[in-house]
């Protein structure tokens, strides 16, 4: 009977014991390899036409969306947006401020 203890015992430890690191490795892992994600990249992105199709040269809406909040395209870069779209942008990257707490140069965009 102990033999038998033993055989289910020690295995189910080792794989607790296992567990137990991995799951320590894990947390330690999301806190010190975090990437902060600038909240304007997102937003412009959700507020660009979604189609993907990179006729704007960049590699997709969120490429497009980066170099918008960047500074380094324009909005008018990407051929399906409307004029709604590109009010509600420059309205809100006027308006919002960065990581760093300064706006994106409206002329640039």
């Amino acid at each position: 009977m102990t033999d038998i203890v033993g055989a289910v015992l020690e295995p189910a430890l080792a794989l607790l014991a296992v567990g137990f690191v991995i799951g320590i490795s894990l947390g330690l892992a999301d806190k010190y390899l975090k990437v902060e994600v600038d909240a304007r990249v997102e937003m412009v992105n959700s507020l660009l036409p979604g189609f993907n199709c990179g006729a704007c040269g960049s590699p997709g809406c969120i490429g497009h969306a980066v170099g918008i909040v960047e500074g380094t395209v324009k909005i008018k870069g990407c051929p399906p947006i409307k004029a709604d779209q590109e009010t509600a942008i420059r309205e809100y990257l006027g308006n919002t401020p960065g990581p760093d707490g300064t706006l994106v140069d409206l002329a640039k965009i």
